[in-house]
């Protein structure tokens, strides 16, 4: 891949960037599951009069379903950001030592999709 012309300075200020906003959607991903176990708790039921803990009423159940199926897109969102910023840090350092094409293959592997491996429903535990 020769007539790169990379400024490793602005690949390093735009990461940072990037990093930043990746540190703020953690904390909202947190928030959203903090929240929506709050909302499918508080959601209720049309059961009457309960001992011992609430029933799961029907607007529970959906929001849990919908957080169990929107999971794996949520993790990919910090997996692909993730992914970018280390491919970006990797093939500018090979380009900083002039192997434009150890760099390549450095951007090339950041491209692909990341695999996410949720707990529970795979051979590992999480994110690889």
């Amino acid at each position: 891949m020769t007539g790169w012309d990379i400024s490793p300075s602005g690949v390093e200020f735009v990461t940072s960037l990037v990093q930043d906003a990746m540190d703020d959607v953690a904390k909202d991903v947190k928030a959203y599951g903090t929240d929506m176990e709050s909302a499918a708790t508080s959601a209720g039921t049309i059961s009457g009069p309960y001992c011992g803990a609430a029933p799961t009423g029907a607007i529970g159940a959906a929001l849990a379903l919908f957080v169990e199926r929107t999971t794996a897109d949520v993790l990919f969102l910090g997996a692909r950001a993730a992914k970018s910023v280390n491919g970006a840090h990797e093939a500018t350092a090979h380009y900083a030592v002039g192997d434009e094409e150890m760099a390549a293959r450095a951007q090339r592997r950041a491209l692909a999709a990341p695999r996410i491996d949720l707990p529970g429903q795979g051979a590992g535990d999480g994110q690889k």
